[in-house]
This record gives structure tokens, C-alpha cells and sequence, in this order.
């Protein structure tokens, strides 16, 4: 039996926590997988920004990307990889540039989820785009082609309240909430050159989620957007019936597998018994421990399965999204929820879902006992302190670390409850 190496990269942007105890915790577990014949090994590099000749071979063969998004030289590398040499990547950078707020909408309502009514502006300053134009050209295409209309109309087919928000925006910049004709005017007016969408207000919601997924795995946190951000992933463990879980995690699986997003969040807002996905393009979603506290552990320890499973059987990166099979499974005369069961079958064999719970099973049996054991440790609050250090002044930074740490310690005496374990008389 030989021994094979999987390198893993991570391609990091201001990330300090998820991957200091992704790297520890894979280094704990000192995983030695028989496959195919094999003896499978891990070591773990960080990526840096660099010329690179495009005929060069990487020696990577999985890449856990946080920089694709808005560092262009990252994103033209990764491009490489993964066309020239099938290094799997975490997310797929195609999709990741060619997929805004817009194409998910459009997909999406196409497979009948219940999207909020969403109209598309032009913007209120036109610009040329990317490639610059003369402005008599620009002058003469706004005034041959753009046709003038009333903004309060479209306010009146969306309802109020609504949102104006940028149509490939994120990271909630841009959003405006709009209540009646003159706020829409007021907010349009301070929208400049870019594209937005006005989509309606879901009415009388009850609760808002945001679903993480990491492969075939949904966490879903009940979330506050009007908290601050170190208080918006909030802690309950009840806000959804079982009917419930299972229409929000099948919803959010669609949307990644429809998208090749192995990495992503869905955001719904529940009214009168009704998920509503309002946002789901979100393909570099929070990891700091510092947002997401008590959810951190999951998040990491959900990235390592994911990553090991994929790194070890070689899973093939796929290059071209497959939005027909999806569009053939719907029904438009069948109920949605029967359409939605026919989604989720093609997601969960696009992520070999049965495949990889049968592989964490056999191989990583030992992750939830030794997660447990770093994250109740004092090597992880240094990672804490460092991850508030970069964030906080100075005279704060003992208040959050101890608070972010606590959170997390409480999300360790839960999974002692989970798991069954002892725990001490001094907790």
C-alpha cells in the first residue's frame, strides 16, 4: 500500500480563525485513510498572490478559496487550476463571476420557489460598463433606448414596504428600505450607476434564517439583521418544526447544487408558514468566529469533512453547471413541495451525499470528540484574541475575547449533551 499526500490550500483574504483551527484540528486528527489501494495523508499551505506561468502544475489538489470574489489575480489563478489541472476548488469561480442576485432570482423563480415579486431598475446615473465608450455614444444610447418611466408605478406593482437594493450586490450595501412613493424616489435618487432591484417586502414574517451549507450539509441559525454583527447569528434550537427543517434544508441544498456552490448561505423569511428565499447568492458567506460565535465550530468542522471527503476520493471539479436537469424535474401543474422533493434528489446526488456520510462514518469518526477537546482549550482562545485584535480598539478586546470564547464554550457543554459525555462539576 503507498502512501499518497492530499495538499490542501487555502486561499485566504483577512480570515484568521476558521483557518488556524481548520489547520489544527487536521493536524490533530493525523488522518491515515486506506482508498482505492492507497494510504491517503494531509498537510495543509496557505496560498500566496504570485506570477505564475499558466503551463505550470500545481501542487495542490484541493483549494478552499475566500479570495475569488475581489481579488482578481486570485480569481484568474484559480481559473487555472481547476480548468488546466482539476484541482477542486471551494467555489466554483465560474459560477461564483457569472451568478449575481439577478440569475438566482431568475433561476430560482423559474423553479417556482417563492420568491418576493422583484422588479429590475435602470440606474439612476447610466454608465457605459466595464469598457469605456465616448459619452456622445452613451448619450445617444440612453436617449435612443431608455425609455422613461414612472418610478412610483413600479413602486405600486412591487408594494411597499420594499427594498432597492444593488442587483449584484453584498454584504448588505446599497440596501434601502422604501416605504411609500417618496422614499423610493429619495432612495433612487441616492443610488448613482448602479443596477438595482426592487423586491417586495415579505409581509408579516415571523422569523428570518440564514442556512449555511457546506457541501450536502445545512446549518440553519436563526439570524437578526438588525442586531449588531457580533449578535446577528443568534443561539435557539427550536425556531423550526421538523416540516420546516426539512423544507428549508432542501431549499438551500437546490440552490447550491443548482449553482456548483459547494460553500454558500440562503437567507429566508418565514410568513404564515411560508419559507421565502430573499437572498441566495451569498457564495463567500461569514466565518469569523467573531460573527458566528457559538456556530463556528460547526462551520469548521463541516469544511474539514467536506474538504477531506473531496480531497480523498478525487472528487472531479465540475466546470459547467447543469441547470437542465432541474428545469426538466419541474412540474408547473404539481404542488411546489413535490417539485422541491424532485430538486433535492438531483442535489444530493450531485454532492454523492449518501457517499460522503458513509465516508465521515468510516474515516472521521474521531472528529466531534477531538473538535470538542480544541475548542474547550486555551490554544483556541489565543485564536479567539487574535481574530478580536484585528477588529476591536483596544480597550475592548478582553470584553470580546472572553465573550466570543464563552459562546463557544457554550456550544461545547451542547455537545457533551449531543455526544453524551460527562461533563465536570467545575462547568
Amino acid at each position: 500500500m503507498a502512501t499518497v499526500t492530499r495538499k490542501i490550500g487555502l486561499s485566504l483574504g483577512a480570515d484568521l480563525c476558521w483557518p488556524a483551527a481548520y489547520e489544527t484540528l487536521l493536524g490533530k486528527l493525523d488522518l491515515d485513510i486506506p482508498y482505492n489501494g492507497d494510504s491517503v495523508r494531509f498537510t495543509t499551505e496557505r496560498v500566496t498572490v504570485e506570477p505564475f506561468d499558466l503551463r505550470y502544475e500545481p501542487s495542490y489538489d484541493l483549494v478552499l478559496d475566500r479570495l475569488t470574489h475581489w481579488h482578481n489575480t486570485t480569481r484568474e489563478w484559480i481559473k487555472k487550476i481547476t480548468l488546466m489541472d482539476g484541482v477542486y476548488v471551494l467555489n466554483n469561480p465560474w459560477s461564483i463571476q457569472a451568478v449575481e442576485k439577478h440569475t438566482s432570482y431568475c433561476a430560482m423563480i423559474r423553479l417556482g420557489m417563492p420568491i418576493p415579486e422583484t422588479w429590475m431598475v435602470p440606474p439612476k446615473e447610466p454608465r457605459s460598463g466595464t469598457w469605456v465608450v465616448s459619452e456622445s455614444d452613451l448619450e445617444a444610447t440612453v436617449r435612443r433606448s431608455h425609455k422613461l418611466f414612472d418610478l412610483a408605478s413600479v413602486g405600486k406593482a412591487v408594494g411597499y414596504p420594499a427594498f432597492l437594493k444593488p442587483y449584484d450586490g453584498g454584504g448588505w450595501v446599497g440596501v434601502r428600505r422604501v416605504t411609500d412613493d417618496a422614499s423610493l424616489q429619495e432612495a433612487y435618487d441616492q443610488s448613482g450607476d448602479r443596477v438595482h432591484h426592487l423586491q417586495q417586502g415579505v409581509p408579516n414574517w415571523d422569523l428570518f434564517t440564514r442556512c449555511i451549507g457546506i457541501g450536502p450539509q445545512i446549518n440553519m441559525v436563526r439570524y437578526n439583521p438588525d442586531a449588531p454583527l457580533h449578535g446577528r447569528y443568534e443561539v435557539d434550537f427550536h425556531f423550526l418544526d421538523e416540516d420546516e427543517w426539512k423544507i428549508a434544508t432542501q431549499i438551500s441544498r437546490t440552490i447550491n447544487a443548482f449553482f456548483n456552490w459547494d460553500f454558500n448561505s440562503c437567507e429566508l423569511l418565514r410568513s404564515d408558514g411560508v419559507l421565502h428565499p430573499i437572498d441566495f447568492a451569498n457564495a463567500c458567506p461569514d466565518s469569523q468566529v467573531t460573527s458566528l460565535h457559538y456556530h463556528f465550530p460547526w462551520l469548521v468542522k463541516a469544511l474539514l469533512r467536506w474538504s477531506i471527503f473531496c480531497a480523498t476520493t478525487g472528487r472531479p471539479m465540475r466546470l459547467n453547471a447543469d441547470w437542465q436537469k432541474f428545469f426538466d424535474a419541474h412540474d408547473p401543474d404539481a404542488p411546489f413541495l413535490e417539485n422541491l422533493e424532485r430538486y433535492d434528489a438531483i442535489a444530493r446526488e450531485h454532492f454523492d451525499t449518501d457517499a460522503f456520510n458513509a465516508f465521515c462514518v468510516e474515516h472521521l469518526g474521531d472528529l466531534d470528540r477531538i473538535a470538542l477537546e480544541y475548542f474547550s482549550s486555551d490554544e483556541f482562545y489565543d485564536v479567539v484574541e487574535a481574530k478580536v485584535r484585528s477588529l476591536y480598539p483596544p480597550h475592548e478586546i478582553k470584553q470580546f475575547t472572553d465573550h466570543f470564547y464563552g459562546m463557544v464554550q457554550f456550544w461545547c457543554r451542547t455537545e457533551r449533551d449531543r455526544l453524551g459525555l460527562t461533563v465536570s462539576a467545575e462547568e
